[in-house]
């Protein structure tokens, strides 16, 4: 089965410049190219793009992906690299979710205060001196 462009990205839900960008970064292969040199994708590559697709859905980072494709090619291999490189995603989304709680908590209080005058206004007073931030006094 071969495919174009346009089919691969029906079939995946991705983008036409976005297989494009993939392809110049190495995530994904150059496809063959017919005379008219139109791009022409084996089945191979939906399987990959929709690896690649699923795991910038879940937040991993191209290098990530690059590193866990790479281990896709040597099936008999520990699964301990995967779970390794998805350890430290974890924490960096774990970290994500800590700093947008506090963003989150600071937002909340300042919107929680009487809606006084604009000098007198403490989303302005935050706004303009961070230490007044709740976060900054912990």
């Amino acid at each position: 089965m071969s495919l174009t462009i346009g089919e691969l990205s029906r079939q995946t839900g991705v983008k036409v410049p976005t297989i494009r960008y993939y392809e110049q970064i190495g995530l994904l292969a150059e496809p063959l190219r017919t005379e008219g040199q139109q791009r022409r994708y084996e089945t191979e590559a939906v399987r990959r793009l929709n690896f690649i697709r699923h795991a910038r859905e879940l937040g991993f980072e191209v290098e990530a992906i690059r590193q866990l494709l790479d281990l896709t090619g040597t099936p008999d291999r520990s699964c301990g690299d995967v779970h390794e490189i998805t350890k430290v995603h974890l924490k960096e989304v774990k970290d994500k979710i800590a700093r947008l709680t506090a963003l989150r908590d600071e937002l909340e209080a300042m919107v929680a205060h009487d809606h006084r005058k604009i000098s007198e206004c403490r989303i302005i007073e935050v706004l303009a001196d961070h230490a007044e931030c709740l976060h900054e006094r912990h």
